[in-house]
C-alpha cells in the first residue's frame, strides 16, 4: 500500500512532490485546478516535464487527481453538466500527462430529483469524458449518503458504472469515512472483510483502485461527510489498521485527506502514523 497525502500544488506542480516529500508521502493526491473555480489551470510542457522529473527522483511512486467539489455530473441543469464535462475531461487529460494513477470523482446529486434519472444523466457526462480524453482512468468515490448524493452503496456504484458505460478506465476510490457514515461498519478485520466482499461482489475484482483514508467525526450510518484526524473518530486506531491491512487493498495508493491541525490538512506525522497502524494491522492479522 502506498500511503501518503493530498497536497497543493500551489506554486508549481513540482511543488506537491516537494510538499508529499516533506510529509512522508508515498502517493499523493493534488486538485488540478482552484477547487473554488470553474477556470481550469493550464500547464505547460515544460511543466509536466518538471512534476514528472521531480516524482522520478522522489519516493512517491503514485499520484492521484482529484476533480473540484465544483462539479455535478448528474444536475439536471444542462450549463452545470456541461462545466462539469469540461473540468472533468480537463481533468483526465492533465492526469494523462502526468501519469496519474486515476482521477476521483464525486459522481454527483441528484438533489431532490429521481435518483435513477440522476444516475442516468451522471453516466452519460462521464462516458463522454472518458471519450474525450485517453489513458488516464477515472475512479468513482463512494459518499456518505447526504442529500441525494450518488455513491452511498455498493448498489449504486454499480449502477453509475454501468450508466459509464463500464470499461477499464472506470473504477472505485474507497473512502474510510464514507463507508462508515453511509452504513458500512469496517471496524473490525472481520466486518471489513464482509464489506470488501461485498463491493468485489457488486462491483467486479479489481474494481477498488485507490483509498482515501479518513477517520470519521460521526457514527456509523450518519450520513454525515465530516473527516476526523487518524484515530480520532469513530473508526479510531482500530478501525483505521484494519482499513490499512486489508490483504485486497494492498497494492492501491491510499491518501490522507484529514483537517489536520489547525485545519492546514494531514501533517507528515499523521501519515507516518498511518504508516504504523498499517504495521499493527498487518501484525495482528498474521
Amino acid at each position: 500500500m502506498l500511503i501518503g497525502a493530498h497536497v497543493s500544488p500551489a506554486g508549481g506542480l513540482p511543488k506537491a512532490i516537494e510538499r508529499g516529500v516533506e510529509r512522508g508521502c508515498e502517493a499523493i493526491q493534488i486538485f488540478n485546478q482552484s477547487p473554488r473555480m470553474w477556470k481550469p489551470t493550464t500547464y505547460r510542457n515544460e511543466d509536466v516535464a518538471a512534476f514528472r522529473e521531480a516524482m522520478a527522483d522522489s519516493p512517491i511512486e503514485a499520484v492521484v487527481i482529484h476533480a473540484v467539489y465544483l462539479l455535478n455530473c448528474a444536475s439536471d441543469d444542462a450549463e452545470i453538466r456541461a462545466k462539469s464535462l469540461a473540468s472533468l475531461t480537463h481533468s483526465l487529460r492533465v492526469g494523462h500527462a502526468i501519469g496519474a494513477s486515476g482521477v476521483v470523482l464525486h459522481p454527483g446529486s441528484a438533489k431532490t430529483g429521481h435518483v435513477g434519472d440522476a444516475i442516468t444523466r451522471a453516466g452519460g457526462t462521464i462516458a463522454e469524458a472518458l471519450a474525450e480524453s485517453e489513458g488516464c482512468e477515472l475512479h468513482l468515490e463512494n459518499t456518505a449518503g447526504a442529500g441525494g448524493t450518488l455513491g452511498r452503496s455498493f448498489d449504486e456504484l454499480a449502477a453509475l458504472l454501468d450508466a459509464a458505460g463500464g470499461g477499464k478506465r472506470l473504477g472505485v476510490c474507497l473512502d474510510s469515512c464514507h463507508l462508515l457514515a453511509s452504513g458500512y461498519d469496517i471496524r473490525t478485520p472481520e466486518k471489513l472483510k464482509g464489506v470488501l466482499s461485498e463491493s468485489t461482489r457488486k462491483l467486479g475484482r479489481g474494481t477498488v483502485r485507490s483509498l482515501h483514508l479518513n477517520d470519521s467525526q460521526t457514527p456509523l450510518g450518519s450520513n454525515r461527510d465530516r473527516h476526523a484526524n487518524i484515530g480520532k473518530g469513530e473508526l479510531g486506531r482500530k478501525g483505521c489498521a484494519a482499513f490499512l491491512s486489508a490483504p485486497s487493498l494492498q497494492k492501491l495508493p491510499c491518501v490522507l485527506e484529514t483537517p489536520g491541525e489547525n485545519r492546514e490538512g494531514p501533517p507528515r506525522k499523521e501519515v507516518l502514523l498511518a504508516k504504523r497502524l498499517r504495521k499493527q494491522g498487518l501484525d495482528a492479522r498474521s
